[in-house]
């Protein structure tokens, strides 16, 4: 992975996790439960933004070194896992 994206996969954990935070002092305090949810939404939206990032460096670099590599079988059987866990 090339040392830029790892940088970008870690600001937006680092969002994420600020987020989390402040979730949670927000629910600490008793507030108002709109505002909370629109604040997880923001935290749904941007972890659904990493994974989507990810997924596309995942396509881009790895399933095609393992093509590549002759491993067909293991990058699709991959794929398809990724899909049904993410059919849950």
């Amino acid at each position: 992975m090339d040392d830029a994206l790892r940088q970008d996969y870690v600001k937006r954990i680092n969002y994420v996790e600020g987020h989390l935070k402040g979730v949670r002092k927000m629910i600490e305090e008793d507030k108002y439960c709109v505002d909370v949810l629109r604040q997880t939404l923001a935290i749904r939206k941007a972890i659904q933004k990493l994974e989507a990032l990810m997924l596309e460096g995942h396509l881009k670099e790895c399933v095609l070194a393992g093509v590549r590599e002759g491993r067909e079988d293991q990058v699709v059987s991959e794929l398809i896992e990724l899909y049904r866990l993410a059919e849950r």
